[in-house]
């Protein structure tokens, strides 16, 4: 089962896709769409990322800030973002600590399931029937935006 809505966010620190250390603590004061997903560059996947990549700039300007997560390492978010000019991060997951955190261990692989973090790190949503096509403006919606 996913967190609770009205849960603290699990604290996190990790690499994403360009080897940079990032921790939940770096977005305080922001609205963190937090979303996990099975593996990089797969149909779902993709379609995915490329709705967030699509929709951010009605993301912009809002005090939101996007992050994917899954188990695969930087080298394979580097060549996913490359390949389809994401631009957000993504958060290389290889031990598994975020997903089994986050509760979305999926055997091996992170189960498609998106938090929305508030700026005081409570979890306000959580969406785990995710629409991978229009998943941004899904979110979105659950905003208020």
């Amino acid at each position: 089962m996913p967190l609770a809505v009205g849960t603290d966010a699990p604290a996190f620190t990790t690499k994403d896709t360009n080897g940079n250390t990032v921790s939940l603590s770096d977005f305080a004061g922001k609205t963190v769409v937090l979303y996990f997903y099975p593996k990089d560059d797969t149909p779902g996947c993709t379609k995915q990322a490329c709705s967030f990549r699509d929709a951010q700039a009605d993301y912009q300007g809002k005090n939101v800030v996007v992050l994917g997560v899954s188990a695969d390492d930087e080298a394979s978010h580097q060549a996913f973002t490359e390949k389809f000019k994401l631009n957000f991060p993504l958060l290389a997951d290889k031990d598994k600590s975020l997903i089994q955190a986050y509760d979305v261990d999926g055997g091996g692989y992170a189960k498609r399931v998106t938090y929305v973090i508030d700026p005081n790190g409570k979890i306000t949503h959580v969406d785990t029937a995710v629409s991978t096509a229009t998943h941004a403006s899904d979110i979105l919606t659950a905003l208020g935006l």
